[in-house]
């Protein structure tokens, strides 16, 4: 184990606190737009008067969800609906009732105020099987309901590049087949590329005619609510592959290579792999700067769990070493349900850890492969949502002079706590807008 001495010979004492100028696309009146988009549908139409529809709401931490769901259920309600809220979450929140429940009521989605039932189920009907003989799966509420929508951020996947990735397809299919449909589309995903699974399962639930459509939801670089469309079931498949082009021209990205990427926290309400394995650049089986487009990332240290992802440490596989604070937290219950869903055990594996930060770093520095450790880079995010604001080592400077839009704001202390734990600046845990 490293002392203190190696440690000081390894790290750097001074940062560069850095701002990305990302552009500024963050709605104005993020519920007045949901009701615009919901208006002007034309969805209420569909359904007949007076009935039930279920809402599909996932478990990602999307920027003002709770606002989204609770327009989209006053808008069944001023058209004399009786709408519910359902999860679909696949196997999150432990893939229990009370687990993926607990998981909307922490992002303000509860009965009280949404102001309509929130109904969590664990059973799934079936919908018949795909020309692939995969069975499809609906979560029971949902297909009990005479109507069927879903609220979702479009968005890259993190293990995969196609057409369609991450939106409201995947969350008509692995998000409503609950755990029965998320294992099993994820197996078959190994076999015929989840993609192909996303839209062919997808498409045999529109084709149920239970399906009105979906409320898509863009998130800028700032993480702010930057576009919302409703997107009728009829070419939902083929708007949604658009919405995705524009969601990924405003993804962040790390302004540069780094040898070392310090992360303070990690956790599904952030990514589905905890951290967004295309901003640290990890493949499927946390394969190292697999997408060749992206800043390449050597090594990953996480500091931390956040609060939110309650000790579901899915993707702690891909960091190469963190604390002994984080491996305290997991929860393994709902670590290994996740992973068993996934297909993807080494998303799980825990990496080395150590007692405090200055452990961590003083070792991971030492597997970068650089003799002169004053050339070794660092950065250092708080979580892979949040890239407006971050620090690098001074050694690139030179780089971050070459990009328009990035700028020194200040060069900064690196600081320690009694324990030997960084004491993150606290600009960097401020969200940066241009």
């Amino acid at each position: 184990m490293p002392g203190d001495h190696s440690a000081r010979l390894m790290l750097p004492n001074r940062l560069l606190l850095v701002r990305q100028d990302f552009p500024d696309h963050g709605l104005a009146d993020v519920c007045a737009e949901t009701r615009r988009q919901l208006e002007r549908s034309g969805f209420a139409s569909r359904v007949r008067p007076g009935g039930r529809v279920a809402v599909g709401v996932g478990s990602r931490g999307i920027a003002n969800i709770a606002v989204i769901v609770r327009g989209v259920v006053e808008y069944w309600k001023s058209h004399g609906f009786e709408p519910i809220v359902v999860p679909a979450m696949g196997s999150h929140g432990a893939a229990t009732p009370e687990g993926q429940a607990d998981v909307l009521a922490r992002f303000g989605i509860t009965e009280r105020l949404m102001g309509c039932p929130v109904v969590s189920r664990g059973d799934v009907v079936s919908l018949g099987s795909t020309s692939d003989g995969i069975e499809v799966f609906m979560d029971a509420s949902a297909s009990a309901a005479d109507a069927l929508m879903i609220v979702a951020r479009v968005k890259w996947h993190t293990t995969f590049d196609g057409g369609i990735e991450s939106g409201l397809m995947k969350m008509l299919s692995i998000g409503l087949g609950k755990f029965a449909g998320a294992q099993k589309y994820h197996a078959h995903g190994q076999r015929l590329g989840l993609e192909h699974v996303i839209r062919t399962v997808g498409r045999h639930e529109l084709a149920s005619g239970k399906v009105i459509g979906g409320l898509a939801v863009v998130e800028d670089a700032h993480h702010q609510t930057a576009a919302l469309e409703a997107v009728p079931a009829e070419g939902m498949e083929q708007r949604e592959a658009a919405i995705l082009a524009l969601a990924k021209s405003w993804m962040p990205t790390l302004p540069s290579d780094v040898d070392v990427l310090i992360v303070d926290e990690m956790g599904k309400n952030i990514s589905g792999t905890g951290m967004d394995a295309k901003v640290v650049n990890r493949g499927p089986a946390s394969e190292y700067n697999p997408w060749p487009s992206l800043p390449s990332v050597r090594r990953i240290f996480v500091r931390d769990l956040h609060p939110d992802t309650h000790g579901n440490a899915m993707g702690i596989g891909i960091a190469d070493v963190t604390t002994e604070r984080l491996v305290r937290g997991i929860d393994w219950q709902s670590t290994r349900v996740n992973a068993s869903s996934s297909g993807l055990p080494s998303r799980i594996r825990v990496p080395a850890y150590f007692a405090s930060d200055r452990e961590c770093l003083a070792w991971v520095a030492g597997t970068v492969g650089k003799s002169d450790f004053d050339e070794i880079t660092y950065g250092w995010i708080r979580n892979t949502l949040e890239l407006g604001r971050l620090a690098v080592s001074c050694n690139l400077r030179s780089t971050i002079a070459r990009l328009t839009h990035v700028h020194v704001e200040e060069e900064i202390d690196v600081t320690w706590d009694s324990s030997g734990n960084l004491i993150p600046p606290s600009r960097v845990t401020e969200r940066a807008r241009s």
